[in-house]
This record gives structure tokens, sequence and C-alpha cells, in this order.
């Protein structure tokens, strides 16, 4: 796979790592070791996915990726503390794509990183004039562009891949591991939160709606609302 990623952290052995490991795989792999550096990189250059850690000098990672939301979608993959359910959840709360815990696997990285440009490249393939519509949402899964009521809601790679599974099952409840399986290209491990993380994100970015889009399916998972007229194109 040709794709160009980012590693920021300032363990500077485990970036070579990592970076060694990448390119045997096929990635291009660069690397930066504070937060200011990342952000200033980042936006000097377009990157196929970001590798990006909790712990950064000069400016922590959380700030890192709120400042990269700003100006960015490009995927981010959160490294965090093994066992710190807290710093997992508001890395995704704040718009990372996925994470994995310190010290990882990068074999693991590799297939995380694999899934996600997968499924932006999936999209890519896709006919032009495929545009799914669920009452006044509408997503463009070859421009990987969202409307609501005619009015652009910014995604994170992540949440458009849970919306877009969401909206070829419209009137039908979803269960966690099917999303976690199509959206995220991984199978949904116990305590696992992501889904929840990024349905709740979804959530709030289409509150303004009439009513709640997406429903709780109670032991099952969730189910994007279907009403009267709606189609898919």
């Amino acid at each position: 796979m040709s794709a160009e990623i980012l590693i920021i952290d300032d363990d500077r052995e485990l970036c070579e790592l990592l970076a060694r490991f990448l390119e045997l795989e096929g990635f291009t792999v660069a690397a930066v070791h504070d937060g200011a550096d990342a952000i200033d990189t980042c936006k000097g250059h377009n990157f196929d996915a970001l590798v990006l850690d909790v712990m950064l000098p000069r400016i922590q990672g959380f700030e890192v990726l709120r400042k990269i939301r700003e100006f960015s979608a490009t995927p981010v993959i959160m490294l965090t503390a093994r066992g710190d359910d807290t710093d997992r959840i508001v890395g995704l709360e704040m718009g990372a794509d996925d994470y994995l815990p310190k010290p990882c696997n990068p074999r693991e990285l590799a297939a995380r990183l694999r899934a996600i440009l997968r499924r932006t490249d999936q999209g890519k393939n896709e006919s032009p004039d495929a545009i799914l519509c669920v009452g006044d949402l509408s997503a463009s899964a070859s421009e990987r562009k969202v409307l609501l009521a005619n009015e652009e809601v910014h995604l994170t790679t992540a949440e458009f891949n849970v919306l877009l599974v969401l909206m070829r099952n419209a009137g039908e409840a979803v269960n966690k591991e099917m999303l976690s399986q199509e959206a995220l290209g991984r199978a949904l491990n116990a305590y696992d939160r992501s889904i929840d993380v990024h349905v709740s994100n979804l959530r709030k970015k289409l509150q303004g709606a009439e009513r709640d889009l997406i429903k709780n399916v109670r032991g099952v998972g969730y189910q994007l609302t279907r009403a009267p007229g709606n189609s898919v194109e």
C-alpha cells in the first residue's frame, strides 16, 4: 500500500522502529517529535494518515488533534497509555479515528492504517452519481461529503464510515460488531467504546435535524431512522 504516514511521537527510538516496519510494508513514513512541529508539518503537507501520541513536548497530543481538525480531516490513530480508557475516549471525542495502546505492536498499527486507508479509497472508486439519501440527509461516498438540509456536515473518516453503514441500512438495527467491521475494519473488542463514541459525535453534528436521526436499539446497536419518501439514488 503506497501511502504517506506521519508519526508524531517524542520517543525517537520508537519512531525509528515503527518507520522501518511500515516502510517494509510499503508505506512512506516521516516523523516529528513535538506538537508544535506536528501542526506546522501537517499544514505544509497532506499526509494520508497520522499516528499521534498523547504525551508530547510543547503542545500535548489532544491539543494537536484539536488544531489539526480545524483544517484537516486526515485520519488519525492515537497512541494512548495502555489501560487508560479516559485518554482513548477523549481522543475519539476530539476527532481521532482509532487508537492503539502503547507500546503498540507494529503489525497491529499497519493493519489499522490499512483498514482506515482502504475505507477511504473505497469511496473514491464509487460512481460520482451514487448518493445515499435518507430524508434531508445525503452522503456521497466518492466525495466523502455529507449534507443535512443542504448544509455540509464535516465528519472524520471514521464518523463518515459509520454514518455510511447506518444509511445503507436505514430503518434497520445495525449491531456494533457489524459497524466496527464495516466502518473501522476490525473486530469489536471487549470494552471497546469506539463505535459508541463515533455515534455520539455523529449525533452532536447532526443535531440540527428535527428529530434524533440515530436511535439506540437496546441489546443490538444503532438504527438510522427512515422517514416516508426516503430513497437511495
